[in-house]
């Protein structure tokens, strides 16, 4: 199976990624693990990465509800950056207002929408899914 090079994880919530961390070195997800706690944090640190031509995310998990940029806002940023890699993006969210879901899956960039926690079984899938888009 296709292993993730680097996931990127961009949520303000410390337990929710401690735990998706250690479930990703469980399935052995990945070999490196990006952290930003809001959505600023992972623009600025995203662009920087992208103009210095280095390497970038394969996936990004996005929360939503964050302070100081929240994922709305984030993708509606990054969308706009331009970037030759195609960066898979899952919405991670404990919303589950159907609303939510339609809006996330109207951004070309995204994925899949996915309710908290994440269970091993869906991270599986991402997997997969990764494995599958390239």
């Amino acid at each position: 199976m296709k292993r993730i090079d680097i996931a990127c994880i961009i949520d303000d919530d410390p337990i929710f990624v401690f735990g998706i961390k250690k479930v990703m070195e469980l399935i052995n997800f990945c070999e490196g693990i990006m952290v930003f706690k809001n959505g600023q944090d992972g623009l600025n640190n995203l662009r920087a990465i992208i103009s210095a031509k280095e390497k970038l995310p394969d996936i990004i998990l996005l929360d939503l509800n964050m302070p100081i940029l929240d994922g709305w806002q984030f993708l509606e940023e990054f969308i706009k950056i331009p970037c030759d890699k195609k960066i898979l993006i899952y919405v991670v969210s404990s919303s589950v207002d159907p609303e939510d879901v339609l809006r996330a899956k109207s951004y070309e960039g995204v994925s899949d929408y996915i309710v908290k926690p994440i269970s091993v079984q869906k991270l599986k899938e991402v997997l997969q899914d990764f494995e599958n888009a390239f």
